[in-house]
């Protein structure tokens, strides 16, 4: 009996160590990702019906004339040099769009370190944690946001990138995967939110 006890215990820790181990190297990818993409993140003034239209204009007119900074070119890693000099005139776009429309809200744009939660977009899912992003924060910024991202180019109107030439086999093996069928989404997202807490950017 006690050797029985001995091999179910052996058996235990072993199932145990692989199921850690597996959450490490899932966790592991995550990061990988994060680390790699650029994300554009703009927030209506309101969740009113005619907010969340203003907000879809100023999304349309902030891409348009950004142009070549929202094709694909600029990374996580060069955003806040390449954008930032650039920010003054997409908020004069900005704002002149909502003046058109009967609104003066102003709107901030900025190059930030942000928490995301687990999102998913179409046939691709970006893990939680803190991504690099483009904020377009519209009057009190209150309302639901539209997010996309930005590098690489997969869900804006004129992209056409392939994920697979910008990610890893084994990260692609993760935007790949669904949050319904795949539970490690939600475990990296609760070890992420903690941390996020515990040291906010």
């Amino acid at each position: 009996m006690k050797r029985d006890f001995i091999i179910k215990a052996a058996v235990s820790l072993i199932v145990i160590a692989a199921a850690i181990f597996n959450i490490a190297s899932f966790s592991a990818e995550c990061k990988n990702i994060r680390s790699d993409v650029l994300r554009l993140h703009v927030v209506a003034d309101s969740d009113s019906e005619s907010d969340q239209q203003l907000k879809l204009m100023v999304r349309d007119a902030v891409l348009e004339k950004g142009g070549e900074l929202f094709n694909g070119s600029v990374t996580a890693q060069t955003a806040k040099s390449k954008i930032t000099p650039q920010i003054a005139e997409l908020k004069e776009t900005a704002e002149e769009v909502l003046q058109k429309n009967g609104c003066t809200n102003e709107v901030e744009i900025t190059v930030q370190e942000e928490f995301f939660n687990t999102r998913c977009y179409e046939n691709f899912t970006m893990p939680a944690g803190v991504y690099t992003a483009v904020r377009v924060n519209i009057g009190s910024a209150q309302g639901q946001n539209w997010w996309c991202v930005m590098f690489p180019p997969l869900c804006l109107p004129a992209a056409s990138a392939d994920a697979d030439a910008f990610f890893t086999e084994a990260e692609m093996k993760v935007i790949s995967a669904s949050p319904q069928y795949e539970p490690r989404f939600k475990i990296v997202e609760i070890m992420e939110t903690i941390k996020n807490k515990l040291n906010p950017e």
